[in-house]
């Protein structure tokens, strides 16, 4: 019992003893406190500016080489002289270690499948091995160090090997073509006696054999081709004319071509409606083609006839106005006429035709005047416009070059050749100092004109041709006809850039080459299509504000009367000619 409590007192002494060094301790720590650290809690004194201690709040980051478990391996090594442990050879290159890359991750790859050891072996020798292992079933041994072909050098069917004397398959391939060619005559279906797949029907009974008729027929026809030659077959159909009307002049020796006066507007003037309204109904049909019409135009600047082309080889001459009779057929080609163009007085018209012929035709009294070709399709013919130069015109033809002519001399006094395929349509414009031409190559291209001078290529990123194109006089704009159903503004200045505000859609024209053209007061746009109607398009808006259905097949032309305000006239492949007011 003493001893217990000696010992409690010494436990006592002991805890008040130490509780005696803590409060020594921490006075000590309290006079040992860094000034800087208690040196805002004190007033400063006047004068007296108070400095802040800067603090480095990163944290201590292990070097590398205080964490390195072994020596450094340099992974570009090839060879290691020494045994290195796991953690060294699979240690990470830089960074930290990746807890999710596995061991087969770790491994240097220098393909997607693991890695390749460079071998000394070609494309042409691995390729041959290949062929010759899948064909005869032996290849050489690639752990074989040898040039020789021995019987241990082969894998696989090594009696075949044998039985081949290590022939390739490209060497067992020339010395069959060896021995086919030391067969009687060099020829493979001699081969063994093979005499081809028609072998059977070499007999003379059980050939087809015209009869005697026939026989006379077919030499008959031969002797008349004999007889023809090319020349004549070539040759330029008879050219002739008939009028329609009783007579050719009137009272006052008039004839046709003389301008009318009381048709109840001044079809002489120069001035254009001052607005123009839809057309709503048909008023006329003008008959007399047979086959589909190709194209219309409107007599220069009254516009008082209309000439028309057909697929049924003939051309004809409408009047407008008055009865709208027939007044003369031109006859003259031995083919489809494919375009017409009158000239500045309209007292002449050239005619391009798939027989290969241009024909300069008397608009009054239906002759011939003279005929041009260079042996090619001509698709499309323009007279120069300017008015010194009424003798020259040019053709876009089937063989990608433009050809102009002089009426004159008949012969060709400049091409133009630069497309990259047959030329659809010829247009002047800069006040007829160039023009431009269109084609199969889906370019649009300006030439200079009198000098075979290219000036611009344009194609602005199109897929689709453009068959047909139209000027306008007043904004300087040519409206092309796109294969993507859609009419295509271009400026006719020096850029000829599309103009991509004014797109005019909402018909169907793929496959076929519809005129466009535009009202007097420039306010609409008109084109056929594909399902024979009339569209009209606001120009402003490039909204479609009217379709009629017009043809029964496709309407291929559409024109608006330069005087009226309101009259349209279309043709189609229908063989009809109409009016609409």
């Amino acid at each position: 019992m003493s001893a217990a409590i000696s010992s409690l007192v010494s436990y006592g002494s002991d805890s008040d003893s130490e509780n005696e060094s803590e409060s020594k301790t921490g006075a000590e720590r309290v006079d040992q406190v860094d000034p800087d650290a208690t040196a805002h809690l004190k007033p400063l004194q006047a004068g007296q500016t108070m400095t802040l201690a800067v603090l480095n709040s990163a944290p201590e980051v292990a070097v590398k080489e205080a964490v390195e478990t072994g020596t450094h391996l340099d992974p570009s090594l090839k060879e290691v002289t020494f045994n290195p442990t796991y953690e060294t050879l699979f240690a990470p290159e830089f960074g930290p270690l990746n807890p999710f890359k596995s061991q087969q991750m770790a491994a240097p790859r220098n393909m997607l499948s693991g890695y390749a050891e460079p071998a000394h072996l070609n494309d042409f020798m691995f390729e041959q091995q290949r062929r010759t292992f899948s064909t005869f079933g032996y290849a050489l041994d690639p752990s074989v160090d040898t040039h020789h072909v021995a019987t241990g050098s082969f894998i696989g069917a090594v009696d075949e090997a044998e039985k081949n004397k290590g022939l390739t398959v490209f060497e067992s391939g020339q010395k069959k073509s060896e021995k086919r060619k030391k067969v009687k005559g060099g020829e493979a279906g001699e081969i063994d006696g093979f005499l081809g797949p028609w072998a059977k029907y070499a007999d003379e009974k059980d050939l087809a054999k015209p009869s005697e008729e026939e026989q006379k027929e077919l030499d008959e026809i031969l002797a008349k081709r004999q007889k023809k030659g090319r020349n004549e077959e070539d040759a330029p159909a008879e050219e002739k004319t008939i009028l329609h009307v009783k007579e050719m002049y009137d009272y006052q020796g008039r004839s046709y071509l003389h301008v009318p006066q009381d048709v109840g507007i001044n079809l002489r003037s120069a001035d254009v409606p001052d607005k123009c309204y839809l057309p709503k109904k048909q008023i006329h049909v003008w008959t007399g083609h047979t086959k589909g019409v190709s194209a219309i135009r409107l007599f220069p600047s009254s516009g008082h006839l209309l000439l028309s082309s057909s697929m049924d080889c003939k051309i004809k001459l409408w009047e407008v106005y008055g009865e709208r009779r027939c007044v003369r057929t031109f006859i003259g080609h031995s083919k489809a006429v494919r375009d017409i163009c009158f000239n500045n007085s309209g007292t002449q018209f050239l005619s391009a035709a798939y027989d290969r012929y241009l024909k300069l035709w008397d608009s009054e009294t239906g002759q011939c005047i003279s005929r041009f070709t260079n042996r090619k399709v001509p698709y499309c013919v323009k007279f120069n416009p300017d008015e010194d130069k009424q003798n020259l015109f040019v053709a876009g033809m089937s063989d990608k070059k433009i050809v102009q002519w002089d009426v004159r001399t008949g012969e060709v006094v400049q091409e133009y050749d630069r497309h990259l395929g047959a030329v659809n349509t010829i247009t002047f414009v800069d006040e007829n100092r160039r023009f431009v031409s269109t084609s199969d190559d889906k370019s649009l291209r300006v030439w200079e004109c009198h000098m075979q001078l290219h000036l611009k290529c344009n194609k602005n990123g199109q897929t689709f041709k453009t068959p047909t194109v139209s000027r306008i006089e007043v904004g300087k704009w040519l409206a092309c006809q796109s294969m993507d159903n859609q009419i295509l503004i271009f400026g006719a200045q020096n850029r000829f850039r599309l103009n991509k505000k004014k797109i005019f859609k909402g018909h169907m024209v793929a496959g076929y080459a519809c005129q466009v053209d535009f009202s007097p007061d420039m306010s609409y746009v008109v084109s056929g299509d594909a399902d024979g109607k009339l569209n009209i398009w606001d120009w402003k808006t490039t909204k479609l504000y009217h379709r009629i259905k017009a043809h029964d097949k496709v309407c291929i032309s559409a024109l608006w009367h330069p005087h009226e305000t309101s009259k349209v006239i279309t043709c189609g492949w229908d063989g009809l000619i109409k009016l609409w007011d």
